[in-house]
């Protein structure tokens, strides 16, 4: 009994404490953030039911805000196509990223039902039906990394 009083007084300054050395972090803080600001509202006050302009985030609070301007946010009009496109001088569709979705009806317009294809930037694509060739006018940030 008396052994075992003296271990336990002896016990706690035998073993050392282990101090962290480093932070168990991966990534490094980030210590200036140039970035847009958030399209975010101002979010629903206590006591009341927020409304769309309160709580719209992103998109939607962006289209929101072209709306209270009386402008469009998105161009929803049809691409105008005069002529036939070739691989040597492409239909041209403005774009702020490097592919976009094209939606075909024909040239003459109408000719054909829509068909929808990818177009990219970097060649010209054909529509399968009446082969008139689109490409991406791409018109955004060259290396905005932040899209999924």
């Amino acid at each position: 009994m008396l052994f075992r009083t003296a271990l336990r007084s002896v016990a706690p300054r035998a073993l050392p404490r282990v101090q962290p050395t480093r932070s168990f972090l991966t990534s490094l803080p980030r210590r200036s953030d140039h970035q847009e600001p958030l399209l975010q509202g101002p979010g629903g006050k206590t006591g009341e039911v927020p409304t769309d302009f309160d709580q719209a985030t992103g998109l939607e609070r962006f289209e929101l805000l072209h709306k209270l301007k009386g402008e469009e946010a998105f161009s929803l009009e049809p691409l105008e196509v005069p002529r036939l496109g070739t691989l040597s001088d492409p239909i041209m569709v403005f774009s702020l990223d490097n592919e976009r979705i094209v939606g075909c009806t024909g040239f003459p317009v109408d000719s054909h039902d829509t068909i929808l294809f990818p177009v990219g930037k970097d060649k010209p694509v054909r529509c399968p039906e009446c082969g008139c060739a689109y490409k991406v006018d791409f018109q955004g940030v060259e290396h905005d990394d932040h899209h999924h």
